[in-house]
């Protein structure tokens, strides 16, 4: 025997190659090949060119038995399938005039291995034995009857088969056509290069499966895959495929074992639930596992939770549902495209047992299918079953619904006859049969034609094969829909052809609900929220919000927004911050503008008050001319009350620098000038009676306007360093929540420069406070020295109360309405203080009581001898002089007590 056995197997196969090689090489067994003509399992039809067929008439025996019971509608259904286009193929004059189609039809018994056996027959033709030594009892060689020569194969029906079976037909160029054999496997044309199929493979069905996945926005899926080629096969494709497509995760890869264990399903369901997001899941499996599984989800009261995406072994099966139907509702299914043969129905239905003796196995299924039994000899009968008649009729008697596959047989031996037929035209022209050069057919030419056949099949739609082999993918898509309208079961919801047409609105889910359910890991993430990936799982994520003051800048990031500017309430951008100022009609601004009104007609009525009375005693001893001032300056003191409510603008920042702390320098410059005055010329009366100096009214106005001027030095040397001007403060107001951001209007005075405005004033103030302390002695008739203290005690205590309030709450969110409350507030007391204080006692006395308004020079005097002379230095004097001459003390005293008289009288009331 001379062949190449590089088949380039999948190493799962090697060990049945080996078997099937020494097969081969030592010759048949008896138990593998009868001598005989007709095969013990096998279907011979005669013909000029025998083709062969492999289908899984009989199911998988038990242990030790290779075939078990008979499979009608996979079996019988697909079979007779290829006898009845032999049958239309014979008897079409155009289509391989004049040469028929033979075939030998062999049973695969649903088992691989036993299909590989039996496959042999095939390549028994192409095996040459050397019988040279081999003689009859005569001496004569013995005449051996010539094997018939099969040129192409149609099957097999099950990937495994298929794939054992064309590891040899590719030895011996045998070309195969499968009608059902849908593993992507198969497309390697490496390895099957002789195998062609009328049905699209599993990598297109998980192509169309992945793009129904995507359609239904499902994101994170399971898949469930029994063992072997077809399952595993299918579901490696659909991961590949959704790997390449991008954003699918699979959360779970679940293999169904051969012989799976009790309970095995259960806790398929169990692994399913550790991901109980992942709702879909996509299951390629035969349909006794695809029943279990429901099984299994019914039992753990999960009915309604899984979504089925189901391969072509499910299709559009009743099998696998029966009396599971609630569980399996809204299952899509996918099932290639085909089409009821009426003239296959007609064929089949009027078969019978008197018209049908070339399929060895009809009889077996005629027993199956009308539920008797025929009598046979050597067998007795069940005595449960009854007689069968073989007047029975399919489809009359008995249910008869077209196996899905038989579309798919017909198409595959019209390729086949096509192929051939070209094959004739080229190398046989004008040729009415087989001429030498097809005899015999070159397997690798007959490949060829094969592969470039194109014609229109048994349902109208194109036959045709790509470079490996495969036909287009045409698919159906179902959706196992209960109604209590209509008539519950699969129903057309979509196509699949290279694309995907679904008609989402055909749909319909548990309870009759519209709306596709959910299957992802990680719901979309709210407006403003970004998504944190898990590692290793692109479907899954975290959603973060972005907080504070940021925004979503793309889909995984956030990103702060300018300080001017705050996220809007999606948080998808940022919008400006709105900017305030103190309103008038504010509470914080209506206390201080009461008060200040208030302040400012007291300070008017004072000063009209003055200037009606101007040379009156009461007005002439407060010491007029410092008195206008001083009430100026109060004035301005109620007046900047307004300067600091007004909106910001560089005229109003201009004149809130300027008035803020002038009007203090002018009322405590003032205040500070008297009772330095009163303190100068008290000292200097104890020593002698020459005037101080610089006691004059005009003296008194120049050195007060000297005091002010440091004051405003020090604003206009602040206007040419820093030009007054607004700006907008948006970190005062930003609390955490950006919805109560806001920016706040505001002159360019941080609370440093503000104080520093003040510090001038309130230096004055304490240095006016330790003059009145020092003057408190002097008598009260004659000057101001102890309401100017008192009034500056009260002021000393306003503003050590002002300055806890104001530094106090720079962490609140009203901090400028606060401070500007708080200090325009503590202004306003402080110069209503002094107003209060210094002349409101004194207007009193004018309007309410002008007889007092006169000089009353001796008692005057008399009160202040007296107050002198209960001085301390005086006493002491005295006392020291009395020790020395005890009889001049009265004549001392008198000397003392009129000197004291004439000083006052000269410097107090002069006026």
């Amino acid at each position: 025997i001379t062949f190449n056995i590089n088949v380039g197997a999948p190493g799962q196969h090697v060990g049945s190659l080996v078997h099937v090689m020494w097969i081969v090489m030592m010759g048949f067994t008896p138990e593998t090949w009868a001598s005989s003509e007709t095969q013990p399992h096998s279907i011979k039809i005669e013909g000029d060119i025998t083709l062969g067929g492999l289908f899984p008439v009989h199911s998988r025996g038990p242990a030790g038995v290779p075939c078990g019971e008979i499979k009608k509608e996979k079996g019988i259904h697909r079979m007779e399938a290829m006898l009845y286009a032999l049958d239309q193929i014979n008897s079409d004059p155009d289509l391989l005039p004049n040469i028929t189609l033979g075939a030998r039809i062999l049973d695969t018994c649903s088992r691989d291995t036993y299909a590989l056996e039996q496959s042999l027959t095939f390549v028994q033709a192409l095996i040459q034995k050397d019988n040279s030594d081999v003689r009859c009892s005569n001496g004569e060689p013995p005449i051996i009857p010539k094997p018939e020569r099969v040129v192409g194969v149609i099957g097999a029906s099950a990937s495994s088969v298929s794939i054992m079976v064309a590891n040899v037909l590719r030895l011996f160029a045998i070309p195969q056509i499968s009608y059902a054999s849908t593993a992507p496997e198969l497309s390697d044309n490496n390895r099957y290069d002789f195998f062609s199929r009328v049905v699209p493979p599993d990598s297109f069905q998980a192509q169309a499966m992945v793009d129904i996945v995507k359609a239904m926005g499902w994101n994170y899926v399971s898949t469930l895959a029994s063992e072997g080629n077809y399952g595993e096969s299918g579901v490696d494709a659909f991961i590949q495929i959704s790997r390449e497509a991008g954003g699918l995760c699979i959360a779970q890869t679940i293999k169904i074992p051969r012989e799976p264990r009790p309970g095995e399903f259960d806790k398929i369901i169990k692994r399913l639930m550790e991901t109980s997001n992942a709702r879909g899941v996509i299951i390629f499996a035969n349909e006794d596992d695809i029943k279990r599984v429901l099984e299994a989800a019914k039992k753990a009261n999960l009915t309604g939770h899984f979504l089925f995406v189901g391969s072509d072994s499910w299709g559009a099966k009743n099998s696998p549902i029966l009396n599971l139907e609630d569980v399996a509702e809204g299952a899509v299914t996918i099932l290639p495209k085909r089409a009821s043969i009426d003239g296959f129905d007609q064929y089949f239905t009027t078969r019978s047992l008197e018209n049908n003796r070339r399929n060895i196995w009809f009889a077996e299924f005629w027993e199956d299918d009308f539920k008797c039994k025929l009598t046979r000899p050597g067998i007795r009968g069940n005595s449960g079953l009854r007689k069968c008649t073989g007047e029975e009729r399919i489809s009359r008697d008995s249910a008869y619904e077209q196996e899905g596959k038989v579309q798919f047989v017909i198409d595959a031996v019209y390729a086949m006859a096509y192929a051939l037929h070209s094959m004739h035209i080229d190398l046989c022209p004008g040729s009415m049969g087989i001429c030498d050069k097809m005899d015999p057919v070159d397997g690798r030419m007959l490949l060829s034609y094969i592969r470039a056949v194109n014609f229109n099949g048994s349902a109208g739609t194109g036959v045709m094969f790509n470079e490996n082999g495969d036909a287009p993918g045409r698919y159906d898509i179902f959706q196992y829909q209960l109604s209590n309208t209509t008539n519950s079961g699969y129903k057309i919801i979509g196509q699949w052809t290279n694309h995907l047409r679904l008609n989402a609105e055909d749909m319909q889910w548990s309870g009759g609900d519209k709306l596709v359910p959910d299957s992802v890991c990680s719901f979309p993430c709210e407006s403003g929220e970004r998504k944190r990936m898990v590692k290793g799982v692109p479907c899954c994520w975290h959603c973060e919000l972005c907080d504070g003051y940021q925004y979503l800048l793309d889909e995984f990031n956030c990103d702060t927004c300018p300080f001017d500017m705050r996220p809007t309430p999606n948080r998808t951008s940022c919008r400006p911050t709105p900017i305030i100022k103190l309103e008038w009609s504010s509470p914080w601004a209506i206390i201080p503008v009461f008060l200040a009104v208030l302040g400012i007609l007291a300070t008017s009525g004072v000063i009209i008050t003055f200037i009606r009375f101007n040379d009156t005693p009461i007005v002439r001893a407060s010491g007029r001319e410092l008195s206008y001032v001083l009430l100026t300056g109060i004035f301005l003191i109620y007046l900047i009350t307004f300067l600091m409510i007004a909106e910001p603008s560089t005229v109003v920042c201009a004149f809130r620098r300027l008035f803020l702390g002038l009007g203090m320098s002018i009322s405590y410059s003032a205040m500070l000038t008297k009772t330095n005055r009163i303190y100068r010329i008290f000292e200097q009366g104890k020593k002698s009676v020459t005037p101080p100096k610089f006691i004059s009214p005009s003296s008194q106005l120049i050195i007060t306007f000297i005091l002010i001027s440091v004051q405003l030095l020090g604003v206009f040397i602040w206007f040419g360093v820093v030009p007054p001007h607004t700006t907008v403060d948006f970190d005062e107001l930003r609390p955490p929540n950006p919805e109560y951001a806001r920016g706040i209007l505001k002159c360019d005075m941080s609370d440093l420069s503000l104080i520093g405005c003040l510090s001038y004033s309130m230096v004055l103030m304490v240095t006016c406070t330790v003059y009145a302390i020092k003057s408190r002695g002097v008598p009260e008739t004659f000057n101001e020295a102890k309401p100017i203290g008192f009034t500056m005690y009260t002021t000393c205590i306003i503003w050590l109360a002002f300055v806890p309030i104001f530094f106090g709450t720079s962490q609140s969110t009203e901090k400028m309405f606060i401070q500007t409350t708080t200090l325009t507030v503590s202004m306003s007391l402080s110069a209503t203080v002094s107003l209060g204080m210094l002349y409101i006692p004194k207007v009193y006395v004018i309007i309410f009581h002008p007889e007092q308004n006169v000089q009353k020079r001796k008692r005057s005097f008399k009160a202040v001898v007296q107050a002198a002379t209960v001085s301390t230095h005086l006493s002491q004097k005295s006392s020291d002089k009395r020790h020395q001459c005890p009889y001049r003390v009265p004549l001392e005293k008198k000397k003392q007590q009129k000197t004291i008289e004439n000083f006052f009288h000269q410097h107090f009331l002069k006026d």
